[in-house]
């Protein structure tokens, strides 16, 4: 053959060749990756050939042991209360006696003689005692009676007046005197119909001992405590107002230290410091011999949640100076009612906050800071105790590294298992292959974990929407509030239904994904889990809250314990062992956590109980149940995987919701309570008020008289009307828009009944009325009454308000064109004068018959003889035992001009 020829085999052979070794090598590869497949699902089987799983019944044994236990720490902690005192040290059996003899006198409104006088004169006489047993000592103590007047924005459109309220201030100093002072503040005033035992006169009995304490120490202060003994508190804060922003002593207070009470009894929580100042929460740390202190609770207060406010506002906003707020936070159900008595008022927990103060006191009078608390000002604190036997302190710039340390490790440990997950290939695959199979199973873990955060959110949401629809239920079938004397009713209805939900949602995302295993399945909701709790912390943290360590606490101590225990894990599986040792793990986070949610429905459950809000109580209680449900049950799904079945658990949550959801609405669970032992009051105020209305030319136009009744809860009188049938839907008023405060206070319910006479009537008079050179209309007025008034002032279309005398300033916009004006005097106080100037309308729209502007003024009485009517009583004897009927007499008076 001729060589072209040979040359032409030659190629289309070793072409063949060619494509022959190429196919071959196709058939090796092919058959390489299925060896890889095959081995990727061997390994990953393998495991769980080897583990076992847990039995329904060890896993349920073992979930309730754990949460039982730390709840019972949790109680244990809430309960523990210090009974001894050593000599020389707070005496709780004194101060005792002073809240006693403080209360004896019943309700100390202000203006009222129990007020002013009698609660004033025993003050003096313990104050004037303690002096004279200082006489021979390093220190001494001068007393000054404070009785201010003045203005102020509450802000918004309310301002608080007030003229001869009563201040006593007590100031403790070295002989060689000082210059930078503490402050301690309380008030001894009370709402009406309350002997106000816990809010506060506790706190002032606590105070006047811890005053005998320091004034009887032999060696002498570096600095000096002023002792503020504030007579009104509860007319909107007005003496600290006076103190802080009239008395001369004032200039020299460097920090304070406010005195609180949301409850009846029990420990005191410091639930809001600063502003900024860390080094009055450390020297809490270090002094405190009882802490008890959350920058959970000062975030929530600070965040308006809790419709309440005190004297740190004032401290704060008008004096400028940082402090710590404390309050008694247990029992608010009997909060600003006649329940709040000394004997509900356990003498250890006066000996805990005593000892307390007494030594938080003693540490700041001593340290460098306060002479100079600029120089630390800045700065905030990351502070909370556990279970109330140690505070953990640190400033919140380390708590933010603290925190993203942590992201960034859950991040590398994520990753790093996403990379050791593709790697679980056999290692004879050629290198595309092997290359190929890691970027699959990489691949194949993301979406899992994708799909899994899906599965686990939908969980949660579908478990809100479930205990809000029972929450419904409940309001339609006229059950609300059941919860408020049975708490753990809501408990086992709200709970077992956001158990039930989750277990239920989970259960059926286990048997559908049959192409995992069970521990592969565990390991994954772990992992989002985590994932989970990691991205709450970095959105914390980048929000700037303290409160970002609660999340970082569930990411550590979590993470530290599965890594721990992964190979044990993934040898054996769901042993007793490593179960034992997972929720070893869990306890830290999972005991300060339930010890919060504790503290959080003690406070919450008695407020909801007193809400006023259109929202329904019930799902407000729904949500904080199920959210609590979640949080608990985040890292305990892992076991739902690792249970070998869950029907007996879910058989046994439906059985417990559906008896829970059959008894409340067969209204088994009353909300309140008349129970001497453990009352649960359904508040509600009663007003004797006669009202007139007055045209433009000052004559009277219309009048009538009868009980205003106001509820205080959302159930309405709904419960009353069988004890006392006029009481009922047909008689509840409409809000009159184009009245001044509507005429009548919302939610209102109007009995007529006869006219009131008070011995000491209004008296209200326009002293002059004149055109100013800016085309205002000028009018001052003559205001003679009780120890309690309220104006209000409603410019009609057109007609704005320009200028006042109250708070020296210019009323701001207000869209609503109505204005708040609250006033309280003392004793032996002037007349009231004040005046505003408004602009007229420049159109002629206005109505000449309406005049341009509405203006009430009410009178409130609720001391002394002109404070009750023979009506009023027998009203008031009609209503069933669980009632606490707050009662007074008023008039009401509008006029236009």
């Amino acid at each position: 053959m001729s060589d072209p020829v040979i040359m032409q085999i030659r190629e289309r052979y070793s072409t063949g060749r060619r494509i022959r070794d190429q196919q071959n090598q196709q058939q090796w590869d092919s058959r390489d990756e299925e060896a890889a497949l095959n081995g990727l699902q061997s390994r990953k089987h393998k495991p769980e050939m080897r583990a076992g799983l847990l039995a329904e019944s060890s896993a349920v044994i073992l979930l309730l042991g754990f949460m039982c236990l730390l709840w019972i720490l949790v109680l244990i902690s809430v309960q523990q209360l210090i009974s001894s005192s050593s000599p020389g040290h707070f005496n709780a059996l004194r101060a005792r006696k002073h809240l006693e003899q403080i209360t004896s006198v019943g309700p100390r409104t202000v203006g009222s003689p129990e007020n002013e006088i009698t609660t004033v004169n025993y003050l003096l006489d313990q104050i004037e005692q303690i002096r004279s047993e200082s006489k021979t000592g390093p220190h001494f103590i001068t007393v000054d009676i404070q009785r201010p007047t003045g203005c102020f924005s509450l802000g918004g459109f309310t301002i608080s007046c007030y003229d001869h309220v009563t201040n006593i201030a007590v100031k403790l100093q070295p002989k060689t005197s000082a210059q930078h002072f503490m402050l301690a503040n309380c008030h001894f005033d009370s709402v009406p119909n309350s002997p106000g035992a816990s809010d506060d006169a506790v706190s002032c009995s606590v105070m006047l001992e811890v005053l005998h304490s320091l004034v009887n120490l032999s060696m002498p202060l570096k600095h000096g405590v002023i002792f503020l003994f504030n007579g009104a508190e509860e007319t909107k804060l007005q003496a600290s107002h006076g103190f802080i922003t009239q008395h001369p002593w004032a200039q020299q207070v460097r920090a304070f230290v406010n005195l609180e009470a949301a409850g009846v009894g029990g420990k005191e929580l410091v639930f809001q410091t600063g502003p900024e100042n860390p080094w009055l929460v450390q020297a809490y740390a270090r002094a405190a011999v009882h802490p008890f202190a959350s920058v959970v609770g000062q975030e929530i207060f600070q965040s308006g949640l809790i419709p309440s406010d005190t004297d740190f506002r004032i401290f704060r906003d008008f004096g400028n100076i940082p402090g710590i707020d404390l309050a008694f936070i247990e029992n608010g159900f009997l909060y600003h009612t006649k329940y709040d008595t000394p004997e509900r008022i356990h003498t250890n927990s006066i000996q805990r906050a005593g000892d307390n103060i007494l030594s938080v006191l003693k540490h700041l009078v001593m340290s460098e800071e306060l002479a100079d608390s600029s120089e630390y000002r800045h700065g905030n604190m990351v502070f909370f105790d556990m279970l109330g036997v140690t505070l953990v302190v640190y400033p919140a710039h380390v708590g933010t590294i603290i925190n993203y340390v942590v992201a960034v490790a859950t991040m590398i440990y994520l990753g790093t298992k996403c990379i050791l997950t593709s790697r679980v290939v056999l290692p004879l695959c050629d290198t595309s292959v092997l290359r190929r199979h890691m970027l699959c199973a990489a691949g194949r873990y993301i979406c899992e974990l994708v799909c899994a955060v899906c599965v686990l959110i939908l969980s949660w949401v579908i478990t809100l929407l479930t205990v809000l629809f029972v929450a419904l239920l409940v309001k339609l079938m006229g059950r609300s509030m059941f919860w408020y004397s049975y708490f753990y009713a809501a408990i086992c209805l709200y709970g077992s239904a956001a158990i039930g939900i989750i277990v239920l949602i989970h259960t059926l995302a286990k048997t559908r994904c049959r192409s995992t295993g069970r521990v592969d399945l565990a390991e994954l909701f772990f992992d989002v889990s985590l994932l989970l709790w990691c991205c709450v912390l970095l959105f914390l943290t980048s929000c700037g809250w303290c409160s970002a360590y609660l999340p970082m606490m569930m990411v550590v101590f979590p993470l530290i314990s599965k890594l721990l225990l992964s190979r044990h894990f993934r040898a054996r599986g769901a042993t007793l062992q490593y179960s034992v040792l997972y929720l070893m793990g869990l306890a830290i986070p999972y005991i300060h956590i339930m010890f919060l949610i504790r503290v959080i429905f003690e406070v919450f459950t008695p407020i909801l109980g007193r809400s006023t809000s259109e929202t329904p109580p019930d799902f407000i209680m729904a949500l904080l149940v199920a959210l609590a449900t979640v949080i608990l049950s985040s890292y305990f799904i892992h076991f739902i995987y690792l249970s070998r079945s869950t029907k007996w658990i879910l058989a046994v949550l439906g059985s417990v919701f559906t008896l829970m959801f059959v008894l409340v609405g067969c209204g088994l669970f009353f909300p309140y309570s008349a129970d001497p032992s453990s009352p649960r009051p359904k508040r509600v105020s009663v007003q004797h008020i006669t009202r007139r209305f007055h045209s433009l030319n000052g004559s009277l136009q219309s009048s009538d008289s009868g009980f205003c009744i106001n509820n205080q809860d959302y159930t309405g009188m709904q419960y009353i009307t069988p004890y006392i049938p006029q009481i009922n839907d047909s008689i509840c008023t409409l809000c009159q828009e184009q009245l001044p405060y509507y005429g009548f206070p919302r939610k209102s319910w109007y009995l007529p009944a006869p006219e009131v006479s008070p011995k000491a009537p209004l008296e209200f008079q326009l002293l002059s009325r004149q055109e100013t050179e800016g085309g205002t209309i000028k009018m001052t007025f003559e205001v003679k009454g009780p120890s309690h008034m309220s104006l209000y002032l409603h410019p009609h279309a057109g007609v704005s308000l320009s200028s006042w005398s109250f708070g020296g300033g210019t009323p701001g916009f207000n869209l609503s064109g109505k204005y708040f004006v609250f006033y309280s005097h003392g004793l032996d106080a002037a007349a009231w004068n004040f005046w505003f100037e408004i602009q007229p309308p420049k159109s002629s729209d206005a109505s000449p018959d309406e005049g341009w502007i509405s203006l009430a003024i009410s009178a409130h009485y609720f001391s002394g003889s002109d404070g009750r009517s023979e009506q009023l009583e027998s009203l008031l004897k009609r209503f069933p035992a669980w009632v606490f009927p707050a009662s007074w007499i008023s008039t009401y008076h509008m006029y236009r001009y």
